[in-house]
């Protein structure tokens, strides 16, 4: 079976713009994706975090750094672009792993008030 390279959606709310706040709402969101789509860590490719520009008190992916076994993996921090009446306090995350399964097997987690962004999804 072919490996391939393939995206996992995410997104999620903090409840405030602190540190605490933030990182409860990262480690709740990537637990959630772990879970659900068996992540093994030397499978991730990179994440991609971003937030809404009300979040400013800790990076999303220094709490992802935390995470047992993912000191390797590649992470970024990115402002998410500000629309005006868009969802508030608003943590998204891309994740692309290797893997044999095709993309629509990837399961995608929409949290807090964020699942109202993909219905579908949640």
């Amino acid at each position: 079976m072919d490996w391939k390279v393939r995206a996992i959606r995410g997104a999620t709310t903090a409840s405030e713009n602190t540190e605490e706040a933030i990182a409860v709402a990262v480690r709740e969101l990537i637990d959630e994706l772990e879970e659900r789509n068996q992540l093994d860590p030397e499978e991730i490719v990179n994440v991609v975090f971003t937030a809404t520009r009300d979040l400013d008190a800790i990076f999303p992916a220094a709490i992802a750094r935390e995470r047992p076994h993912w000191d390797s993996v590649p992470l970024l921090d990115c402002q998410q672009m500000h629309v005006e009446g868009s969802l508030e306090r608003c943590i998204r995350v891309l994740i692309q792993i290797n893997t044999p399964l095709p993309q629509c097997k990837m399961i995608h987690v929409y949290l807090g008030n964020a699942k109202h962004l993909r219905p579908d999804w949640s």
